[in-house]
């Protein structure tokens, strides 16, 4: 289906959109991405495209080799997951402890909309758009502690696990556990006893 033009700040409408693509497989490791394809697809000039990959150059979702063009780059080794995913958990329970006093109306209702969605795209099995909630939903939390560089480390996290993200939900028989698991994080978010929430929360990351 063809995207509709973009039209307000461009830039970062086509960042968000090509990073989800990658954070969810919809663009594989090592994939060529072509500046002209990507005209065409968000209907714009090649100067926002050029500025958006360059950004995502600097993020470490692609790579810019002479000749070569603009590739994705290939996920961390295990061992290195292994290494991440304890600070990622501690930049989640991080925001959340800052956040936790002040959630508001407006923040348990962009939850349920995410996982609306994300029940959905388990329903149909579609892991790409289950992996695209599943980020929603961690980001959010993120940038609702309002810290530009607590958000910057989470991403760069984030960009260099993102396989994880496909590999797990794949081991799920039923993937309505991973909506289940988020109903629980926002159900124990909603209860005020902080303790509970945390427990939930990392329990997710993993």
């Amino acid at each position: 289906m063809k995207k509709k033009p973009l039209v307000l700040g461009l830039r970062e409408q086509i960042v968000e959109q090509l990073r989800s693509d990658i954070l969810t497989g919809r663009f594989q490791s090592g994939e060529r991405i072509s500046e002209t394809s990507l005209v065409e697809r968000f209907q714009v000039s090649r100067t926002p495209i050029r500025e958006a990959l360059q950004q995502m150059v600097h993020e470490g979702l692609l790579e810019s080799k002479p000749n070569c063009g603009v590739r994705v780059v290939q996920p961390v080794p295990g061992e290195v997951h292994d290494l991440i995913i304890p600070i990622r958990r501690t930049i989640e329970t991080y925001a959340l402890r800052r956040i936790f006093d002040t959630l508001s109306f407006e923040d348990f209702r962009l939850w349920d909309e995410i996982l609306t969605r994300m029940a959905d795209a388990c329903r149909r099995k579609d892991y790409p758009a289950i992996a695209e909630e599943d980020i929603a939903f961690h980001r959010s939390l993120i940038r609702r502690a309002n810290l530009p560089d607590l958000e910057a480390v989470w991403t760069a996290i984030v960009n260099r696990i993102r396989i994880h993200f496909r590999q797990t939900q794949k081991q799920y028989a039923d993937p309505t556990q991973i909506h289940a698991e988020h109903v629980a994080i926002v159900d124990a978010f909603r209860s005020d006893k902080l303790d509970e929430a945390i427990r939930k929360l990392e329990q997710n990351i993993e």
